[in-house]
């Protein structure tokens, strides 16, 4: 098996595209990542397209076709990927596999996701889900988990706000974030509209449009490139259980996920400088950093209000904005949260660069079944 790297990374801004079609987003995204890894797109070898809602929101269907094919890129085996929130995270995986196997040296991973679209029912999730159909549908089934969070452990509804003040303080000073300088304050986050308690307006992630792409490439091919290369050291898919009675006080499949990764990576939380996870709600971010190793369980709410997971804190948590601060375009967030990983491990985040970063994490979540979530990946990157 073959070690891998990253070697270019591009990303259009987060936010409302009224007038740029999903298919010139991902071109976008792709021709910056191509560049920017200074591969020809002839020499890339096989690609990968993330996306979740194209099909029925805008109606098109292989789309990574034509994005790749608005890259210059053709011929060569493309992959249309959907696997809900995951799906930039789940094309990594399979771009990693591919260029890990030895059959490819160099691939291009692209999602993207147009949102911002007339629609009656964007979630629209399986009546068959027994979950479901008891109510735990998105933000009630997160918030039910806030609950049961705060019961628990006395996480307090000040400490779940202070997530969102966080990222979108972070937020502000990325400029590919949808709210950049656009910070909240407590008072902001607390006093919006509630949604579903304790979960504010301000609690939950903005719908977005966006596009992120990565170039992966085989290490021993890499040095042709750049002098620079960042380590893929694990990339890991994992799925729900399924099969038991979902322990809302935890995600089993980010600690199964981690652990697994930690292990291929050869790292542990300790090694961990930043880390960028899927916050769709406040609550989220709460959690995932509890079952990544990065807090013990039910500390989490403490360790955001001690400034643990602040840009300059012991684990800076989501620097980049987060799904709360940068916004949720879906198909592309686990890969701009990698992209937000290279970038950093190579130092060009400016304001927001987090000093001396050598291993960094990303975590995704998406969907639901049976109260589990459907699929969940962690990525490990390394300088």
């Amino acid at each position: 098996m073959r070690t891998v790297d990253i070697i270019g990374a591009g990303m259009i801004p987060f936010g409302k595209h009224a007038n740029m079609p999903l298919v010139e987003m991902g071109v976008r995204a792709a021709v910056e990542a191509i560049k920017d890894a200074g591969v020809q797109p002839s020499q890339i070898n096989i690609a990968y397209f993330a996306n979740m809602q194209a099909g029925n929101l805008t109606k098109e269907f292989t789309t990574g076709q034509a994005v790749m094919w608005g890259a210059g890129v053709n011929k060569i085996p493309i992959f249309n990927v959907e696997n809900a929130c995951t799906s930039g995270a789940s094309a990594t995986t399979l771009a990693m596999m591919s260029i890990a196997s030895g059959e490819y040296d160099i691939a291009l991973v692209v999602g993207a996701e147009k949102l911002n679209v007339p629609t009656v029912d964007l979630f629209n999730a399986s009546m068959r889900d027994v979950a479901v159909m008891e109510g735990a549908v998105v933000i009630n089934g997160f918030a039910q988990r806030a609950v049961r969070h705060m019961y628990s452990f006395g996480t307090t509804p000040e400490q779940l706000a202070m997530v969102d003040v966080k990222n979108r303080r972070h937020a502000s000073m990325n400029p590919l974030a949808m709210f950049y300088k656009k910070p909240v304050t407590l008072e902001e986050v607390l006093n919006a509209p509630m949604m579903a308690d304790p979960l504010t307006k301000f609690s939950c992630c903005a719908n977005a449009d966006g596009a992120a792409a990565l170039v992966l490439c085989a290490s021993d091919v890499a040095r042709q490139f750049t002098a620079k290369p960042v380590h893929l050291k694990a990339s890991v898919l994992v799925s729900g259980l399924f099969d038991q009675i979902p322990d809302m006080e935890t995600f089993e499949e980010d600690q199964r996920a981690s652990r697994i990764a930690y292990e291929k990576a050869g790292v542990g939380p300790e090694d961990v400088d930043l880390a960028e996870c899927h916050d769709a709600f406040t609550i989220c971010e709460v959690m995932h950093t509890e079952n990544l190793g990065f807090c013990p369980i039910g500390e989490g709410g403490r360790f955001v209000e001690s400034g643990a997971t602040s840009l300059g804190g012991k684990i800076p948590m989501n620097v980049s904005g987060g799904l709360l601060g940068k916004g949720h375009p879906l198909g592309a967030t686990a890969v701009s949260q990698i992209v937000e990983g290279v970038r950093q491990l190579r130092g060009e985040c400016g304001e927001r660069q987090v000093e001396g970063a050598k291993v960094f994490l990303s975590e995704c979540m998406g969907a639901e079944l049976q109260g589990d979530a459907k699929t969940c990946t962690v990525n490990i990157l390394q300088k």
